[in-house]
């Protein structure tokens, strides 16, 4: 069920970005009056499910068997039909070819535009009916947990990080997306009162992308509940305990006790899973604090299962912990509250996308496809998740799409800024011969994603 979920929101979400994709092209070339021979949602190739070619009219409005995106076929455009027969024929009036540069300029933006047009309506309702809810990182007073790659690099439990090469983080979930979009050098980080910088290897970069536990909440250990069924039912457990060491006796005097100890602080939740998990079956004395206000400690002691868990709840409830920010907007705040997230996924994204183009950062491994689109979403219906979702896509979309790369708007676009300037058109031979060029990478990228895609599902 779970998985048909996200079938069905890949399948509206797609299917809403490239319909509002597809109109704004469009809408510029019904508005300079170029003729619109098609539009549709779904490619057609061989059949189409539905058609439909209103009286009067010139365009003819479809859905096609294939979803794999959509299309706008122009009149006298060359695009991914690859149409070279109307090519050959004198110019008409009504054809993109025929109208000056600034005109088709608008009409090879529109798609663009509107994707980004898109993106600003929909954060500013998501301002507006749900508002904003973070984490500050400088409220995150327990610091970070990291893992066996953020120790390898240098951080520790605990560890609060201030920034990256200088640059302060505001909201904790981002720590992990500044370090790799910044590729910082450094990073600044208070351990036991005092400031430290810890030199970043780029080397680690790649390791960095792939990991996406590297900066988690430090979230305490603290007993929520211990369930009847439980291996530790009868420990003397109760509800707000807190774990401060763990102590796995020598099984004979040739060996050492093995202990887990916070200096001054409970035991981090992650840093207990990852000491018990590899102790399964063994019995470790837990210290324990029962009272916040209180020096008095106990000892417990506590039963580790075979799959290597104590069995009991912890508390995860984040506000139990942290202040959470939460902002609320008027209508009128929403909009510029929803320009302005817009304008921060786009940089975002476009750092991110320098990433793919930069070897080192073997960042062309996290390309996916519709089944990486499918795996971002919530197994569930939920209608801010979608929505997001869904205008952080639009920005991918509107980004992707402007990149001077043949085939893509951003191709056609340059090749009119290009005649724009210097009031020289390219040639149909050579657009159609740069169309063939950009298909056949996009291809290529397309490859590559479902590539990494199934790769990633069978590891």
């Amino acid at each position: 069920m779970a998985v048909l979920m996200k079938i069905l929101q890949v399948v509206l979400a797609l299917s809403l970005l490239v319909l509002v994709h597809e109109f704004g092209h469009y809408f510029f070339a019904r508005l300079f009056k170029i003729k619109v021979e098609k539009f549709y949602l779904f490619f057609d190739a061989g059949f189409a499910l539905f058609r439909w070619k209103p009286k009067k009219s010139d365009t003819e409005y479809g859905i096609g068997w294939l979803p794999l995106g959509g299309y706008c076929k122009i009149a006298g455009m060359i695009d991914e039909s690859m149409d070279k027969e109307q090519m050959k024929k004198d110019p008409q009036p009504w054809e993109f070819r025929s109208h000056p540069a600034w005109q088709r300029f608008f009409v090879l933006f529109g798609g663009v535009f509107f994707n980004v047009i898109l993106a600003v309506v929909l954060y500013s309702c998501i301002m507006a009916s749900w508002g904003e809810e973070y984490i500050k990182n400088e409220d995150v007073t327990t610091g970070i947990a990291t893992n066996s790659l953020g120790r390898e690099i240098g951080f520790r439990n605990a560890d609060k990080v201030l920034s990256f090469d200088g640059k302060p983080v505001e909201k904790f979930d981002e720590l992990r997306l500044q370090l790799i979009q910044e590729q910082a050098k450094t990073a600044t980080v208070e351990r036991e009162g005092a400031n430290k910088e810890i030199a970043i290897d780029p080397v680690y970069m790649p390791a960095i992308l792939e990991s996406a536990d590297l900066f988690e909440y430090g979230i305490p250990f603290v007993v929520a509940e211990v369930p009847d069924t439980s291996i530790n039912a009868s420990a003397g457990l109760m509800k707000g305990d807190r774990l401060l060491a763990l102590n796995i006796p020598a099984q004979d005097s040739t060996a050492q006790d093995t202990t887990l100890l916070s200096e001054g602080r409970t035991l981090m939740f992650t840093e207990v899973l990852e000491f018990i998990s590899s102790h399964p079956g063994k019995t470790a004395m837990a210290t324990v604090q029962r009272d916040a206000d209180s020096l008095q400690l106990l000892q417990i002691p506590l039963q580790i299962s075979p799959e290597g868990f104590f069995g009991v709840v912890v508390e995860g409830d984040l506000s139990k912990f942290y202040n959470i920010t939460k902002r609320k907007y008027s209508f009128l705040q929403a909009i510029p509250a929803g320009i302005k997230k817009a304008g921060e996924q786009i940089s975002n994204y476009w750092k991110q996308l320098k990433l793919i183009f930069t070897p080192k950062t073997k960042a062309y491994k996290s390309v996916g496809s519709f089944i990486a689109i499918g795996q971002i979403f919530p197994g569930y219906w939920n209608w801010r998740a979608f929505w997001s979702i869904t205008a952080f896509l639009s920005i991918m979309l509107a980004v992707l799409n402007i990149l001077p790369i043949p085939a893509l708007d951003g191709g056609h676009i340059l090749f009119t800024l290009y005649e724009m300037i210097t009031g020289r058109k390219p040639s149909d031979k050579f657009l159609i011969a740069a169309q063939t060029v950009g298909m056949i990478l996009l291809i290529g990228l397309m490859i590559l994603a479902f590539g990494n895609d199934i790769f990633r599902l069978l590891k």
